[in-house]
């Protein structure tokens, strides 16, 4: 009794913990389009998951924002 569960599928810690709203990423991501919700997420959450990868998550949101600078060029 009093024992919190996890629900790791639909809310895992790193989608929400620190708003102080308690707002998920998803929430802002399902209106955009699939490069820019990418790399709002991989901002939103760098280092959440994983604190040593921080860098990496940033780097992701990089990609996926040259990938949508291409897309609207048209190259």
């Amino acid at each position: 009794m009093g024992r919190e569960v996890r629900d790791t599928v639909n809310h895992p810690s790193h989608y929400a913990e620190g708003w102080s709203n308690g707002a998920e990423v998803i929430d802002i991501t399902e209106n955009l389009n699939f490069n820019r919700g990418n790399a709002v997420k991989y901002v939103a959450r760098a280092g959440r998951k994983d604190a040593m990868k921080v860098i990496e998550d940033l780097e992701k949101a990089r990609w996926y924002i040259d990938r949508e600078i291409k897309r609207i060029r048209g190259e």
